[in-house]
């Protein structure tokens, strides 16, 4: 019997109890980054984040944990919950349209793809809509479109700045020209903000594509972008088989964008919720200037001040 057979048999002969019990590790306790494939631990890598601790990779972060990141706890008051996508043109590929929206509201316990609300962040009033690619790429259906749109409203109203995070692939083709209708929608409703001299902000995560990047994503007053995001209209792929010709290996990246003026700064995730705050500390409106009025039946032409009710 060799040396190996004895140590094998002597394995087999020991009580079960004094054999080493396997040790079980829980689902998502620990994270491997795509970038640099570190494993990180869960609680540490969230505590940072989603940023990874060794080579500062921006990992993809969904809605729900966007809003804990940006807003004020207990000052979160969501808008428009009630909207829910329907089918108008009775869509099918693969499967129909409404089939494949039950299935990804179940899956990802959204209703579609943002969410809007009123919020303090750092003590500053403000309105947010987050998109989240979950749901079907961030794609900008109908409800996309209109949450977006009621929400840079209540902004304008309310004199607030509106700040979107944008992740998505673009328009949702299933809704056909009623998807691509919302980029004029929300442009018209961005402008009006913008005529009352009230602050948009956009901040582009990765991916930021398509119909997105047309318009609501383009029109902010200040652009701010996380690091590495691809950020672009049409796919690279199609871009290089229509110019014919090799594009730069960071085309269509944040840092290929701010070079060439389409984004305002690049913002990592960890300084984002302190750049916003002094952001809109530093456009805050003006107060309404009170009128004017001249008496010239008192002899004296003084100017006096009437206050007006806000």
């Amino acid at each position: 019997m060799s040396l190996f057979d004895w140590f094998a048999n002597r394995r087999k002969t020991e009580p079960s109890s004094q054999q080493p019990q396997d040790r079980e590790i829980a689902d998502g306790l620990w994270t491997k980054c795509p970038a640099c494939s570190v494993l990180a631990y869960t609680k540490d890598l969230q505590a940072n984040q989603m940023v990874c601790l060794e080579c500062n990779h921006h990992l993809r972060v969904y809605s729900d944990e966007r809003i804990r990141q940006l807003i004020d706890a207990n000052t979160w008051m969501p808008l428009d919950e009630q909207l829910r996508p329907s089918d108008p043109l009775k869509f099918r590929d693969r499967k129909p349209y409404s089939d494949r929206l039950r299935e990804t509201q179940e899956k990802t316990h959204l209703v579609d793809g943002v969410q809007t609300g009123i919020g303090q962040l750092d003590g500053l009033p403000m309105a947010l809509g987050v998109m989240d690619f979950r749901f079907m790429g961030g794609s900008m259906g109908s409800v996309v479109g209109e949450k977006l749109t009621r929400l840079i409203e209540q902004g304008t109203r309310q004199r607030l700045p509106v700040v979107i995070v944008c992740a998505s692939g673009g328009a949702r083709m299933q809704e056909g020209m009623l998807s691509l209708m919302q980029m004029a929608k929300i442009s018209g409703a961005l402008e009006r903000h913008r005529q009352d001299r009230l602050l948009y902000i956009p901040v582009l995560s990765h991916p930021t594509l398509g119909g997105v990047t047309a318009s609501f994503a383009m029109l902010g007053d200040i652009i701010l972008a996380e690091p590495k995001a691809t950020i672009g209209f049409a796919g690279r792929r199609v871009i290089e088989q229509t110019l014919r010709e090799k594009l730069p290996d960071d085309f269509q990246t944040s840092e290929y964008l701010l070079q060439h003026g389409f984004v305002d700064a690049i913002v990592p995730r960890t300084q984002l919720k302190k750049t916003l705050a002094q952001l809109i500390r530093l456009h805050q409106p003006l107060p309404v200037a009170p009128p004017m009025v001249h008496l010239a039946d008192d002899g004296v032409g003084e100017l006096l001040k009437i206050a007006r009710n806000p």
